[in-house]
């Protein structure tokens, strides 16, 4: 690139920076007209001068002096990291590029996400990097990518991660609507891995597809925790939860390939679009953004520009009517109720999400079924009979609580539906059943619930249980 190149180009992104944030890509679409690499380089460097919290201390020309003589990452195909050989670019996440690479240790392959070489020396991108590495240290959940440890060696800086070998979820969505079926299985296992996030006080931050895989065994893994926060005391979404003052979604850390500004924008939440304050219930609206895509075959919300997209996210709905007929009105209300515009009319919390698509699964499609098909007693004669009196008293132990804290209203048929409500019973040292009483249709069981505790014991109640009792549709994680 010629000087004269370059310094048309910073003095586009001079202009950029004096507007606001939302107006930004307009503006520069604008001013590039119909010269597509220099909007592409623009954005390059807008990107990189942008941070979660405003501009980078660093002058714009330096900034430019690295950006714009990127070679992509090419020169480190074949570079070792530590024990690891790097073999391939498979993508960009926050905070940098992401490389398969073989571990010559252990003979496996992993993902490395290498931080650029020219933020190697940067004190606030380092910081930023070694969190996302502690953020994905905390989480062991099996939808969530593991991380195997951090690397400095050769001037390079990179997090190992677990290699998810399968499609990538935003190419599956590209071939169209999906079957109820599969969405709900898929969400489910999406809305578990944002609840271990959760339970650890940690918002993702930048749920869309394209940081979702699915394994090859159906296993779906949520990746690039590049810009989740762990929040301290506090706030308003609860317990150890403190509001976030954020506007990075809008373009996110190291997003400087063409689209990638406006599929990030597709999945903010309206208070992120505002730049305003976001805890728990941004990733609530994003996994409804999610959901809705996947029954729709199109995205929530969309636009021509950036500004179009985020004057939809804040002033549209979703158009409802695009949802197939087949959708389930529980799935119908979740998804209402992910979306609302204000965060203290959401879901509170993703783990019911979780629980109303379990008692999705449950219902059945013929309300003429046998008599006793399905119910505890025909469950009795079956090879399951031996855990129903573990059922029964832990029934007991939800009558009771229930008994103590709710006053049962005999339900109306023009009355609204009720919301869920949720509880929870300690079962012992390390153990609770969480559970939901769900009354407001006839054909999902009134009790859903499921245990928590550590992993083994969670596995070892889906091995025991999750056949014993469908009709209360216990749902384990």
């Amino acid at each position: 690139m010629n000087a004269d190149r370059r310094q048309r180009v910073e003095d586009l992104c001079h202009a950029a920076l004096e507007r606001d944030l939302p107006y930004r890509a307009a503006f520069v679409a604008t001013a590039c007209g119909s010269d597509e690499a220099l909007r592409r380089e623009v954005e390059a460097l807008l990107a990189h001068a942008q941070t979660a919290e405003g501009f980078l201390a660093a002058p714009l020309e330096a900034v430019a002096a690295r950006v714009l003589t990127d070679d992509g990452g090419a020169s480190l195909l074949g570079r070792s990291l530590g024990p690891y050989q790097i073999s391939a670019r498979l993508g960009s996440g926050g905070m940098g590029e992401v490389y398969r690479a073989h571990d010559t240790k252990l003979g496996r392959d992993v993902a490395i996400k290498i931080l650029p070489a020219a933020f190697t020396h940067d004190a606030e991108r380092l910081a930023r990097f070694r969190r996302e590495a502690r953020v994905l240290a905390t989480l062991n959940h099996p939808n969530i990518g593991a991380i195997y440890g951090l690397e400095a060696a050769n001037g390079l800086r990179g997090i190992v991660l677990e290699l998810v070998e399968g499609e990538s979820f935003a190419d599956r969505l590209r071939r169209g609507p999906m079957p109820i079926k599969e969405v709900v299985g898929i969400a489910r296992q999406i809305a578990d891995a944002l609840e271990a996030a959760h339970e650890k006080a940690i918002v993702h931050r930048d749920l869309k597809p394209a940081n979702v895989k699915i394994t090859l065994d159906g296993v779906v893994k949520v990746l690039d925790f590049g810009l989740a926060k762990a929040s301290g005391a506090g706030g308003t979404g609860g317990p150890g939860w403190a509001r976030l003052a954020d506007a990075s979604a809008v373009v996110t850390i190291g997003g400087t390939k063409e689209g990638a500004i406006l599929g990030t924008a597709a999945y903010m939440s309206p208070e992120q679009a505002r730049g305003q304050a976001v805890d728990k219930r941004t990733d609530i609206w994003a996994f409804g953004c999610v959901l809705y895509e996947m029954l729709t075959g199109r995205v929530a919300f969309a636009g021509d520009t950036i500004t179009d997209t985020l004057a939809a996210v804040i002033d549209r709905d979703p158009d409802w009517s695009a949802l197939p007929p087949a959708t389930p009105p529980s799935v119908h209300r979740l998804l209402r109720r992910c979306l609302a515009k204000e965060p203290k009319e959401r879901l509170r919390d993703i783990g019911d999400a979780a629980i109303e698509l379990s008692a999705t699964t449950t219902e059945s499609p013929d309300p003429t079924r046998s008599e006793g098909k399905g119910t505890v007693a025909h469950i009795a004669r079956g090879p399951a009979r031996k855990h129903l009196l573990l059922g029964a008293a832990l029934g007991a132990l939800v009558a009771a609580a229930l008994a103590t804290s709710v006053v049962i209203v005999a339900r109306r048929s023009s009355a609204p539906p009720s919301r869920t409500m949720r509880f929870a019973l300690m079962l012992g040292e390390g153990q609770q059943f969480v559970a939901s009483l769900c009354g407001e249709r006839p054909a999902v069981p009134p009790i859903t619930g499921r245990p928590r505790g550590s992993s083994d014991s969670r596995h070892r109640w889906r091995r025991h249980h999750s056949r014993v009792f469908p009709r209360w549709a216990l749902y384990c994680v």
